[in-house]
């Protein structure tokens, strides 16, 4: 579940873009950035470079009506940071999944692809990601069309990061935006609470605090 904490008063209204300062307006991400007490920015280095891709793109593609309830889900993405490769593998597989039945067929093309990408190198890390095949089971089809177009080619974890993780994001959002969806505002919320669920999830726990550190510290002896 997504933890969501009250948002202050007084910061600009969500909308959409790149905003050089608060006056002008501020992104999602821009918010992070305020609220995490960083240098104004749409790419802090509070998030994860993918999750800040995908809310940047679910803020960019939602209604002027709709975004301003996406500002309730800000805080959560603070202090959410991957792990390697096996975090965004999880991560771009749960977004893909989420939408490849919302997409319009071209893009559901894309995203079995980037699925079946992180089904090989979910294999090569001995990784089981939960939901993976049921997604790529709801599109026969485009799993067909994508197996035949990757034709076996092997994929780097260099590519993988760089190019296709990325794009795989992209193709999300814009297939949901785009798609034949009765709500779509609701339906890139929902993908945005996915992102967040899953990279919160799989980001490491905090340290735990040790008896010793619990214990307060001893007081010096009395001298006399």
């Amino acid at each position: 579940m997504v933890v969501s904490y009250g948002v202050p008063d007084g910061l600009p209204t969500l909308s959409r873009g790149k905003h050089r300062s608060p006056r002008k307006g501020a992104c999602f991400m821009e918010m992070a950035s305020v609220l995490a007490n960083e240098p104004w920015s749409d790419k802090p280095r509070c998030t994860d470079p993918l999750l800040a891709q995908l809310a940047r793109l679910v803020n960019d593609h939602s209604t002027d009506a709709a975004r301003s309830d996406l500002a309730v889900l800000i805080p959560s993405v603070i202090g959410v940071h991957g792990t390697g490769l096996a975090w965004d593998v999880q991560f771009v597989a749960a977004v893909a999944g989420e939408a490849i039945v919302d997409v319009p067929e071209y893009l559901q093309r894309a995203l079995a692809g980037g699925l079946i990408r992180c089904e090989e190198l979910a294999g090569s890390l001995g990784l089981v990601v939960p939901g993976l095949r049921d997604a790529l089971d709801k599109v026969p089809g485009a799993e067909t069309w994508a197996r035949q177009w990757l034709d076996g080619n092997p994929l780097t974890e260099k590519q993988f990061r760089r190019r296709s993780a990325p794009q795989v994001v992209r193709c999300a959002v814009r297939g949901i935006a785009t798609g034949a969806v009765p709500d779509p505002d609701a339906r890139l919320a929902d993908l945005l609470r996915v992102g967040i669920e899953t990279g919160r999830r799989l980001a490491p726990p905090a340290p735990a605090t040790t008896t010793a550190e619990r214990r307060p510290a001893a007081r010096p002896a009395r001298r006399g």
